[in-house]
């Protein structure tokens, strides 16, 4: 995952900066250095041409400048004309000899103090202008070559683009060389990163067993960096699971508390006459069943977020429509049934409470039997974003949209001749909504009402 924010990426930024930052440094380091080498060997080169030029040269009174060469300079490119390569013997600013190489040219040299010959006579060395703009590199020595003579000057010069021809191919094969060691060292950190990161990746996988309710509690190998987590995570999902049950506990002890009270005054009033009878009789019942709803709302919120929880759908829809075909038979109902979902893999399986799905579930399939002529639909399937839709469908008269809105309210019926308290659609699309889904109605295919819910898919 190389999302921006996430740790694979700012590890690989990081990785990139530091690794370009130190490659490139490296190599103006190096191209440096290498540079630096090959200008010292080239002024040595020179400074050997230099040693050579005085050695085969010699005072002749006869000859032209009063200097003769008694043999090889050391170089033929000094006879090849602009060549790169130039000796020039200057007494003053008077040119005595000069290099074949020169043709016709001479060598513009840079002026000297006039102390300059009594400071031990050092080589100098500095750039200068050369033959068709050529960049020199100049070697310079004071000799006498008798002692009564006058102090010569002597200058070999070389052009500079021998040292570029020397220092250019080191450049592309250092440019290439770094290439590949930063797409190596990236290649090496993109797989450290990838394989360090691998623990945080099954920590993900064994969170989603546990949410998808494959698993109780998060299991595997994990480095010692990762299980502080992990263990506190357990602990996470041991202390829910203890918050829940003894919330359903002190559920069902109010429950058993509140019920026996209300059935002794239910049969108190049952033996009794008179208006009183009648009213406590209308009162309890009514409170009997505010008492179950409240009750079993309650339960259905503390275990609607509870990781874990987890509802195969095929099982608890068989089993609902057996027993709503033998409670229907002598309608001669036929209940279709298609909970395999679309696509290959297992059936779609709720994400939560079973007691919720098949109160649901039960509420809709009677609700649909109840007024179906002679087919009932059943489709679950499992959609975008992690959701699971379940339409009944039936083929009785249906509701216009207008009634679709009243029959959701709590104890809303339209028909009283048909047995029932109005809560079911209610019921169902409170159970939904305490699990951010809901509950939706519409017209069937089948020429009926089509009801449809909208819950947490399982995954897995």
């Amino acid at each position: 995952m190389l999302g921006i924010g996430t740790l694979t990426a700012r590890l690989l930024a990081a990785a990139m900066v530091w690794i370009g930052g130190a490659l490139v440094a490296g190599g103006f380091l190096l191209a440096a250095l290498f540079e630096a080498h090959v200008e010292r060997s080239f002024d040595r080169r020179l400074e050997t041409l230099l040693e050579a030029l005085v050695a085969v040269t010699d005072a002749d009174s006869g000859a032209k400048g009063g200097i003769r060469v008694t043999g090889p300079q050391g170089d033929p490119r000094f006879n090849q004309p602009y060549s790169g390569l130039y000796w020039q013997i200057n007494q003053g600013r008077k040119i005595r000899l000069a290099s074949r190489s020169l043709w016709d040219k001479t060598l513009v040299l840079e002026e000297l103090p006039a102390a300059a010959s009594a400071e031990g006579n050092p080589v100098r060395r500095y750039l200068a202008a050369g033959p068709r703009a050529q960049r020199l590199r100049v070697i310079e020595r004071d000799i006498t070559l008798d002692e009564a003579g006058p102090v010569l000057r002597y200058v070999v010069a070389g052009d500079l683009a021998q040292v570029d021809a020397e220092f250019r191919p080191f450049m592309v094969t250092l440019i290439w060389s770094l290439s590949v060691l930063g797409i190596g060292l990236f290649a090496a950190v993109l797989i450290q990163v990838h394989v360090g990161l691998r623990p945080l990746d099954r920590l993900r996988e064994a969170l989603g067993r546990v949410r998808a309710g494959r698993a109780e509690r998060l299991e595997g190998d994990f480095p010692s960096e990762v299980r502080p987590l992990v263990d506190e995570a357990n602990q996470l999902i041991a202390h829910i699971d203890e918050v829940v049950a003894r919330a359903r506990t002190h559920v069902g002890n109010l429950a058993h508390a509140l019920k026996t009270p209300l059935s002794v005054l239910a049969n108190e009033a049952r033996q009794t006459e008179g208006p009183l009878a009648e009213a406590v009789s209308r009162e309890t019942a009514a409170m009997q069943e505010r008492i179950d709803r409240h009750l079993a709302r309650a339960r259905t919120a503390a275990t609607a977020g509870v990781l874990g929880q987890r509802a195969e759908l095929a099982p608890v829809v068989e089993g609902l429509a057996r027993a709503l075909g033998k409670m229907y038979q002598d309608k001669g109902l036929a209940i279709e049934i298609n909970c395999n979902g679309h696509g290959p893999g297992a059936p779609p399986a709720f994400r939560g409470d079973g007691h919720d799905l098949e109160e649901m579930l039960g509420n809709l399939m009677d609700n649909a039997c109840k007024w179906a002529t002679a087919r009932v639909r059943i489709t679950a399937a499992s959609t975008a974003g992690g959701r699971l839709a379940i339409t009944v469908e039936d083929d009785g008269p249906g509701l216009r949209p207008e009634q679709r809105s009243v029959v959701l309210a709590r104890g809303k019926r339209l028909d009283e001749t048909v047995p029932g308290s109005g809560l079911g659609l209610a019921i169902c699309s409170e159970i939904a909504g305490l699990y951010d889904g809901g509950l939706s109605l519409d017209t069937a295919a089948l020429g009926g009402l089509e009801a449809t819910l909208d819950l947490p898919r399982a995954e897995g």
